[in-house]
Protein backbone atom coordinates (compact mmCIF):
# COMPACT_ATOMS: atom_id res chain seq x y z
CA UNK A 1 0.00 0.00 0.00
CA UNK A 2 1.34 3.73 -0.52
CA UNK A 3 0.25 6.22 1.20
CA UNK A 4 0.31 9.81 0.40
CA UNK A 5 1.48 12.35 2.90
CA UNK A 6 -0.29 15.88 2.44
CA UNK A 7 1.65 18.20 4.37
CA UNK A 8 -0.55 21.34 5.64
CA UNK A 9 0.40 21.71 8.89
CA UNK A 10 2.53 25.20 7.43
CA UNK A 11 1.58 28.46 9.28
CA UNK A 12 0.97 30.38 5.87
CA UNK A 13 2.73 33.54 7.49
CA UNK A 14 4.22 34.69 4.28
CA UNK A 15 0.74 34.48 2.95
CA UNK A 16 -1.23 36.12 5.63
CA UNK A 17 -3.08 33.02 6.92
CA UNK A 18 -5.55 30.61 5.94
CA UNK A 19 -2.99 29.93 2.36
CA UNK A 20 -4.47 26.84 1.90
CA UNK A 21 -8.19 27.62 1.56
CA UNK A 22 -7.49 30.50 -0.83
CA UNK A 23 -9.70 29.50 -3.92
CA UNK A 24 -8.07 28.79 -7.46
CA UNK A 25 -9.06 30.13 -10.73
CA UNK A 26 -11.93 27.40 -10.96
CA UNK A 27 -12.70 28.28 -7.20
CA UNK A 28 -11.23 24.91 -5.71
CA UNK A 29 -9.00 25.83 -2.30
CA UNK A 30 -5.95 25.40 -2.80
CA UNK A 31 -5.36 22.57 -0.53
CA UNK A 32 -8.34 20.72 -1.77
CA UNK A 33 -6.93 20.93 -4.95
CA UNK A 34 -3.08 19.24 -4.44
CA UNK A 35 -5.19 16.89 -1.93
CA UNK A 36 -7.16 15.44 -4.65
CA UNK A 37 -4.30 15.05 -6.98
CA UNK A 38 -2.31 13.02 -4.63
CA UNK A 39 -5.01 10.91 -3.54
CA UNK A 40 -5.90 9.92 -7.30
CA UNK A 41 -2.49 8.47 -7.40
CA UNK A 42 -2.50 6.27 -4.14
CA UNK A 43 -4.48 4.29 -2.28
CA UNK A 44 -4.62 5.90 1.01
CA UNK A 45 -3.95 9.85 2.22
CA UNK A 46 -3.03 10.99 5.10
CA UNK A 47 -3.28 15.25 5.74
CA UNK A 48 -1.31 16.37 8.67
CA UNK A 49 -2.61 19.61 9.43
CA UNK A 50 -1.88 22.05 12.73
CA UNK A 51 -4.39 21.44 15.91
CA UNK A 52 -6.16 24.58 15.27
CA UNK A 53 -6.62 24.26 11.57
CA UNK A 54 -10.36 22.45 11.42
CA UNK A 55 -11.96 23.73 8.65
CA UNK A 56 -9.23 22.65 6.28
CA UNK A 57 -9.50 19.37 8.32
CA UNK A 58 -13.25 19.24 7.39
CA UNK A 59 -12.77 19.50 3.81
CA UNK A 60 -9.87 16.68 3.52
CA UNK A 61 -11.96 14.51 5.48
CA UNK A 62 -14.31 14.63 3.06
CA UNK A 63 -12.16 14.44 0.63
CA UNK A 64 -11.12 10.65 2.25
CA UNK A 65 -8.23 12.02 3.89
CA UNK A 66 -7.26 10.62 7.29
CA UNK A 67 -6.24 13.97 9.57
CA UNK A 68 -3.19 13.65 11.85
CA UNK A 69 -2.90 16.68 13.80
CA UNK A 70 0.69 17.94 14.44
CA UNK A 71 0.56 19.06 17.69
CA UNK A 72 4.62 20.61 17.11
CA UNK A 73 4.17 21.85 13.92
CA UNK A 74 5.57 25.32 14.46
CA UNK A 75 9.11 22.97 14.81
CA UNK A 76 8.98 22.84 11.47
CA UNK A 77 8.13 20.29 7.71
CA UNK A 78 10.73 17.62 8.83
CA UNK A 79 8.52 17.21 12.23
CA UNK A 80 5.40 17.42 10.10
CA UNK A 81 6.51 15.19 7.51
CA UNK A 82 7.79 12.43 10.19
CA UNK A 83 4.44 13.04 12.43
CA UNK A 84 2.71 11.82 8.96
CA UNK A 85 5.14 9.30 8.26
CA UNK A 86 4.53 7.80 12.08
CA UNK A 87 1.07 8.21 11.46
CA UNK A 88 1.42 5.51 8.23
CA UNK A 89 4.09 3.21 9.67
CA UNK A 90 2.64 0.29 8.16
CA UNK A 91 2.37 1.83 4.47
CA UNK A 92 4.76 -0.12 1.32
CA UNK A 93 5.99 3.28 0.52
CA UNK A 94 5.11 7.38 0.88
CA UNK A 95 4.27 9.89 -1.73
CA UNK A 96 5.01 13.45 0.82
CA UNK A 97 3.19 16.41 -1.23
CA UNK A 98 3.01 19.87 -0.45
CA UNK A 99 -0.78 20.71 -0.08
CA UNK A 100 0.37 24.77 -1.07
CA UNK A 101 1.88 22.71 -4.30
CA UNK A 102 -1.54 22.19 -6.32
CA UNK A 103 -0.91 22.32 -10.05
CA UNK A 104 1.14 18.82 -9.96
CA UNK A 105 -0.90 16.51 -13.06
CA UNK A 106 -2.01 13.74 -11.28
CA UNK A 107 -0.43 11.58 -14.35
CA UNK A 108 2.86 12.80 -12.83
CA UNK A 109 1.76 11.61 -9.28
CA UNK A 110 0.97 8.35 -10.90
CA UNK A 111 4.06 8.31 -12.35
CA UNK A 112 6.04 8.56 -8.85
CA UNK A 113 3.94 6.67 -7.27
CA UNK A 114 4.04 3.60 -9.87
CA UNK A 115 8.04 3.58 -9.47
CA UNK A 116 7.80 2.87 -5.74
CA UNK A 117 5.55 0.07 -6.46
CA UNK A 118 8.02 -1.35 -8.62
CA UNK A 119 10.73 -1.43 -6.38
CA UNK A 120 12.44 2.07 -6.82
CA UNK A 121 13.93 3.42 -3.28
CA UNK A 122 13.37 6.70 -4.11
CA UNK A 123 11.23 8.63 -6.58
CA UNK A 124 10.82 12.15 -7.77
CA UNK A 125 9.20 13.83 -10.98
CA UNK A 126 12.11 15.65 -13.01
CA UNK A 127 11.09 18.45 -15.82
CA UNK A 128 14.01 20.16 -17.63
CA UNK A 129 16.93 18.30 -15.62
CA UNK A 130 15.66 19.96 -12.78
CA UNK A 131 13.86 17.08 -9.53
CA UNK A 132 10.16 19.00 -8.36
CA UNK A 133 7.76 17.37 -6.18
CA UNK A 134 6.15 14.92 -4.70
CA UNK A 135 9.16 12.43 -3.52
CA UNK A 136 8.10 9.11 -3.11
CA UNK A 137 9.81 6.80 -0.43
CA UNK A 138 9.97 3.17 -0.33
CA UNK A 139 9.21 1.04 3.03
CA UNK A 140 13.30 0.90 4.00
CA UNK A 141 13.36 4.87 4.61
CA UNK A 142 10.66 4.60 7.56
CA UNK A 143 13.13 4.96 10.76
CA UNK A 144 14.84 7.89 8.60
CA UNK A 145 11.66 9.42 7.75
CA UNK A 146 10.48 8.98 11.09
CA UNK A 147 13.39 10.93 12.96
CA UNK A 148 12.99 14.01 10.33
CA UNK A 149 12.98 17.47 12.48
CA UNK A 150 13.79 21.23 11.45
CA UNK A 151 12.34 23.24 8.69
CA UNK A 152 14.39 21.24 5.60
CA UNK A 153 12.05 18.32 5.20
CA UNK A 154 13.58 15.51 3.56
CA UNK A 155 16.16 17.01 1.71
CA UNK A 156 19.08 15.79 3.93
CA UNK A 157 17.85 12.37 3.20
CA UNK A 158 17.67 13.15 -0.58
CA UNK A 159 20.99 14.48 -0.44
CA UNK A 160 22.68 11.36 1.19
CA UNK A 161 20.45 9.18 -0.99
CA UNK A 162 21.26 10.95 -4.51
CA UNK A 163 22.24 8.28 -6.46
CA UNK A 164 19.32 5.73 -5.24
CA UNK A 165 16.81 8.69 -6.63
CA UNK A 166 14.90 7.17 -9.73
CA UNK A 167 13.52 9.98 -11.61
CA UNK A 168 10.18 10.51 -13.40
CA UNK A 169 10.83 12.38 -16.73
CA UNK A 170 7.84 14.72 -16.98
CA UNK A 171 6.08 17.66 -18.97
CA UNK A 172 5.01 18.47 -15.72
CA UNK A 173 5.87 22.69 -14.31
CA UNK A 174 3.78 22.08 -12.00
CA UNK A 175 6.37 20.01 -9.63
CA UNK A 176 7.90 23.68 -9.25
CA UNK A 177 4.88 26.10 -8.57
CA UNK A 178 4.13 26.48 -4.96
CA UNK A 179 2.26 29.19 -3.78
CA UNK A 180 3.75 31.06 -1.18
CA UNK A 181 2.42 34.15 -1.04
CA UNK A 182 -0.50 36.38 -2.09
CA UNK A 183 1.34 37.35 -5.32
CA UNK A 184 1.82 33.57 -6.11
CA UNK A 185 -1.41 33.22 -5.68
CA UNK A 186 -2.80 36.04 -7.86
CA UNK A 187 -0.55 34.99 -10.95
CA UNK A 188 -1.98 30.82 -10.49
CA UNK A 189 -5.39 33.15 -11.73
CA UNK A 190 -2.87 33.20 -14.56
CA UNK A 191 -2.09 29.58 -15.08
Amino acid sequence: MITGILLAAGAGTRFGGDKLLAPLRDGTPMGIKAARNLLSAVDHGIAVVRPSDRPLARLLEKEGFQVAYCPNADAGMGISLAFGVTAAQDADGWLIALADMPFIQPETIRGIAGLIRAGAPIAAPRHQDSRGHPVGFAREFFHDLAQLSGDHGAHPLLAVHAARIEAFDCADPGIFTDIDTRSDHAMAYHV
